[in-house]
């Protein structure tokens, strides 16, 4: 039998840096894993997108300067941009279990579930803990859809080796606008299919409107209020079909409503762990309904965006507070992008929320296309919509829209949780010309 201070399910990039950080401490700590080592964004997520985003800005770009400056946009070759994009991800898993063997972290392969509080059984291995940190992540979710046997998921679209001639997305969140605008600039035929007429909810709906359109402009096709009830495989390919009379043929369909967490294989309710589909609950220390676990990352159930960073955010605070400090957690603000075409951010308060409430914030609503950081790119649309405090004149929030704006929100971070105000900002004097020299003109 084996006994830990710490044991961390789930090698993520929350839990690997966790694992390390109380490691540091001198205690005694295993990382359990029954999947890919390094989790979701290295290996199937943020980071191989990323990859495939470089080629697709690039033609973009491009396509953008024709008769600029430019002949001719180059055509993206996608056989050879994924065997590009293996070069990042297929080091990673063994990568990441050498470094925290290395580190002198016990590494245990396996599937998990819970005994009771204090211990676990990985596949055949009884591993017991004082303290138990649940980092197991979230997946794709399936609509339950007849003949949903024939959806594919975001981990197939980043491993696809050609890309077919029509590609169907269901669902209307980040991953199928980002999705969309890969296919599309690869020169596939696009669609995205959605249950009603609001996709990406989080997002100010006039920024959406905006990025519904410019998808539209490259070719992707939109079906609002349409709820798909069955998937049929045919001689060439697939037939989607709504009780509404929709139909649609499809050589490939993706769905992309949403991740679920990893709670439901673990047998929390041995352990006296409460859970839902929204993911684990926590308190603000990030503890369970039982006193020695915790939880951290896209398994729990909470109101701040399920991204990398925030898992991140949360191991350090967990680490310290293993470590001997009892404060809450506190979160910033917290940056959320979507890599469209192009690219949506935001940040703080947002511009929907803020125009209910034109007594406490201003906003400002701009067109920045014929600014010089986007004109320069003869990009076809660049938009930013900043809130700041009547009362004391500080930043509050932001969504910006631009081939910069993944880059730019993180300016308009800073100045949140520091809460700046322009007379503070214009203290500091930045590179020109930049993006970032522009941050004083949005206030």
């Amino acid at each position: 039998m084996n006994k830990f201070d710490v044991v961390i399910l789930g090698a993520g990039p929350g839990g690997g840096a966790l694992a390390y950080a109380l490691k540091a401490q001198d205690l005694k700590v295993a990382v359990v894993e029954e999947n890919l080592w390094g989790g979701t964004c290295p290996n199937r997520g943020c980071d191989p997108k990323k990859v495939l985003l470089a080629a697709v800005d690039a033609r973009r770009h491009s396509q953008y300067l024709e008769g600029n400056g430019l002949k001719k946009a180059p055509e993206i070759d996608w056989p050879a941009l994924i065997k590009f994009e293996k070069t990042f991800t297929d080091p990673v898993s063994e990568g990441t279990k050498t470094g925290l063997k290395n580190a002198g972290i016990t590494v245990i392969d396996g599937s998990v579930k819970f005994v009771d509080k204090h211990t676990i059984f990985a596949n055949d291995q009884k591993v017991t803990a004082d303290k138990f940190v649940i980092a197991t992540g979230a997946r794709p979710g399936l609509l339950e859809v007849d003949g949903k046997h024939h959806f594919k998921t975001s981990t197939d679209f980043l491993q696809m080796t050609q890309m077919p001639k029509t590609v169907t997305f269901v669902g209307g969140g980040y991953i199928a606008f980002e999705f969309a605008a890969i296919a599309s600039a690869a020169g596939a035929q696009v669609h995205i299919v959605h249950h009603n007429d609001r996709p990406l909810k989080a997002f100010p709906q006039a920024d959406v409107q905006r990025l519904v359109h410019q998808l539209k402009e490259v070719g992707v096709q939109f079906h609002f209020g349409v709820d798909i009830s069955r998937i049929e495989k045919n001689e060439t390919g697939y037939e989607l079909i709504s009780a509404q009379g929709f139909s649609l043929q499809t050589d490939q369909v993706f769905c992309t409503a949403g991740r679920i967490p990893n709670d439901d294989t673990l047998a929390l309710e041995k352990a006296g762990v409460k859970y839902s589909k929204k993911g684990i609950e926590v308190d603000d220390h990030l503890r369970t309904t039982a006193e020695n676990i915790y939880a951290l990352g896209d398994v729990v159930d909470k109101t701040q965006p399920k991204l990398t960073p925030v898992s991140g955010f949360e191991a350090h605070y967990l680490a310290e507070l293993f470590g001997g400090h009892d404060k809450s957690i506190r979160y910033p603000a917290i940056p959320t992008v979507i890599y469209g075409d192009p690219r949506l951010a935001m940040v703080g308060v947002n511009a929907d929320e803020a125009q209910k409430q034109t007594s406490i914030y201003k906003v400002s609503d701009m067109d920045i296309t014929g600014w010089f950081t986007y004109r320069r790119l003869n990009e076809p649309l660049a938009h930013a919509t900043v809130i700041t405090s009547k009362k004391t004149g500080a930043v509050v929030g932001a969504s910006l829209m631009s081939s910069e704006a993944d880059d730019l929100i993180n300016y308009f971070a800073m100045a949140i949780n520091r809460q700046l105000t322009p007379e503070s900002l214009k203290e500091t004097i930045f590179a020109y010309p930049t993006a970032a020299s522009d941050l004083t003109y949005f206030m």
